[in-house]
């Protein structure tokens, strides 16, 4: 079974910065398509940012230049630093991973952009 736990979210003012992680365990693989998505109150979940089993990277527009995703050599370990946070980027975010036909998703992690 995969299991996916992110951390990393909490409170940050406007223009802070905050990273989070997302540790998967299982029966992985290092081509896995692997992401993190966004769900605001009221709102549909989205894209954030992904990795393709190539490894290219893909950004939703309003994460370009601000967000960076990155993971470990192991495939194990991803990560999402975000910068100039602002409030509309409050949202809980979850961490996804796509293997072996199935969709997997984290327990979420709270994201609150407020001063």
């Amino acid at each position: 079974q995969v299991q996916l736990v992110e951390s990393g979210g909490g409170l940050v003012q406007p223009g802070g910065s905050l990273r989070l992680s997302c540790a998967a365990s299982g029966p992985i693989s290092s081509t896995d398509i692997m992401g993190w998505f966004r769900e605001a109150p009221g709102k549909e979940r989205e894209l954030v940012a992904s990795f393709a089993s190539t490894g290219r990277t893909n950004y939703a527009d309003f994460a370009k230049g601000r967000f960076a995703i990155s993971r470990d050599d192991a495939k194990t370990t991803m990560s999402l630093q975000m910068n100039s946070l602002k409030p509309e980027d409050t949202a809980v975010y979850y961490c996804y991973r796509y293997v072996m036909l199935r969709d997997y998703w984290g327990q979420g992690t709270q994201v609150t952009v407020s001063s």
